[in-house]
């Protein structure tokens, strides 16, 4: 895991989440618990509750929701993937912060990277699986 670093005098945890093709790369600031994502504010860029519940669970769960304030830079995917890859890192750099995040952050299987991707396209085939209808005459 990454320890804490310093840049410009701020000390800070870094974790790195990922899912599908999107890859968040966070920021945990000793602070009172703002969330900025690609230097805009959280709730205008997740407007729907399900995505702002998914990126808060790690710190909720943790009780550290007012001790860090948590700056994301992230690119590719949807909102979907933001979302989660973004409480991937969370909860990566909340192990950095303190190893005693360990073992909650697990059991709820944030830890776990969630390696589904979309599977490619295979020639002689529409979409990765769907043949073409067989025509017996």
């Amino acid at each position: 895991m990454v320890e804490e670093q310093v840049i410009a005098g701020q000390h800070y945890y870094h974790g790195t989440g990922r899912r599908k093709t999107a890859v968040a790369r966070v920021r945990l600031y000793p602070g009172t618990g703002t969330i900025v994502i690609n230097d805009r504010p959280f709730l205008e860029v997740f407007t729907r509750p399900v995505y702002q519940a998914t990126v808060r669970q790690p710190l909720l769960l943790t009780e550290t929701l007012d001790k860090f304030n948590v700056q994301v830079k992230i690119a590719g995917g949807g909102t979907t993937s933001w979302a989660s890859a973004i409480a991937h890192g969370i909860a990566r750099a909340l192990v950095a912060a303190g190893e005693q995040y360990k073992s909650a952050l697990r059991k709820a299987g944030l830890l776990t990277r969630d390696s589904r991707v979309k599977e490619r396209k295979k020639y002689g085939l529409k979409r990765a699986r769907k043949a073409p209808q067989y025509t017996k005459r």
